[in-house]
């Protein structure tokens, strides 16, 4: 064999190799598409299952109801036709969360500065951990400690020295009035706020610790003190992240099951005072799902399905405006 037939044959060879090498990559490639494909289109079908469901169960109550539904305080399931509404429900899932965020928010903020600010490097990692552990801690272990600790000592100690102190004031006379219990919405709002503060804290943490150190070194450099660095430098630079972590918090304590049950109540009245005992809509399907029927279960997947697009309002709204900071961000 002569060398350009030798030659002739190695290239053919390394050709065909190549080949074999670029159907693989491209089988590969292919196999990867369609599999994160699948995934993607599975997660699809899996919501507007949940979503179908949720609307087949409740149209009969829906039908039945109207939008009276959510004007309708009195829960009678008894009566027949029963007499159901959801407005407690859904007032006491807007003011448990929006109490919840009031405490959250500067607490977990707070810490995060804390961390990443002032703390002592030895005292970084412990505090870190216990915050991520609070995260890790089962609901309904939250709910059992807010019954049986935490509850009877804001009924006996902390709630009724907040009463007389308000006895006098107009307008919060009304909102901290008593008689005190162990179960109210502002126990469910304090359990909530413990619950969603480790998911604010870790966030801001992190975001906090995207800021460039030349721009707080510059502004402790112009005189600027440790808040006016945090308030003019720190959260003007993560806001978005910082929103981001607000509105996931708030998903977690709009949704909240078992830990507010225990405490809240599920007393079906809309009363002014945060010391009454009150529910919400996962601790009202939570506690009487179980011995349900017909329009009275068809009532309770209402209530599910006013949760599912109070949820997706409130992360469609975050969505929005993180879109408008990064767009002004931009500019």
């Amino acid at each position: 064999m002569t060398d350009m037939a030798i030659e002739d044959a190695v290239a053919q060879t390394m050709v065909a190799s190549r080949a074999r090498a670029l159907n693989a990559f491209k089988f590969g490639d292919a196999t990867f598409y369609w599999m994160t494909r699948i995934a993607a289109i599975c997660v699809l079908l899996i919501l507007g299952g949940i979503i179908a469901y949720l609307i087949v169960g409740a149209w009969p109550a829906l039908t039945t109801y109207g939008l009276n539904f959510l004007s309708t305080q009195r829960w009678a399931p008894e009566l027949d036709p029963p007499v159901l509404g959801g407005l407690a429900p859904i007032y006491g899932t807007l003011l448990t969360s929006a109490i919840a965020l009031l405490i959250a928010v500067p607490v977990g903020l707070g810490v995060a500065v804390f961390l990443t600010e002032l703390c002592p490097q030895w005292l970084r990692r412990p505090i870190g951990i216990a915050v991520e552990l609070l995260a890790g801690i089962p609901s309904i272990i939250y709910g059992m400690w807010g019954f049986f600790v935490l509850g009877p000592a804001l009924a006996n100690t902390i709630e009724p020295a907040i009463v007389s102190f308000f006895a006098r004031v107009p307008v919060l006379n009304v909102i901290f009035a008593g008689p005190t219990s162990n179960q109210s919405i502002f126990n469910a709002s304090l359990i909530l706020a413990i619950m969603v503060l480790p998911f604010i804290t870790a966030i801001a943490r992190d975001v906090f610790l995207t800021v460039p150190p030349v721009l707080k070194e510059a502004a402790y450099g112009v005189g600027c003190t440790t808040w006016e660095v945090v308030r003019s430098v720190m959260v003007p630079y993560t806001r978005v992240g910082l929103i981001g972590g607000i509105m996931l918090a708030l998903g977690r304590a709009l949704g909240e099951t078992m830990a507010v049950t225990f405490v809240i109540g599920n007393a079906f009245r809309v009363q002014a005072s945060i010391f009454a005992p009150g529910t919400t809509i996962s601790a009202a399907i939570a506690s009487e799902f179980a011995e349900s029927a017909d329009l009275y279960q068809s009532a309770l997947i209402l209530l599910g399905l006013l949760l599912f697009v109070l949820t997706f309002f409130v992360l469609a709204a975050a969505r929005l405006m993180l879109m408008q900071l990064r767009r002004r961000a931009g500019g």
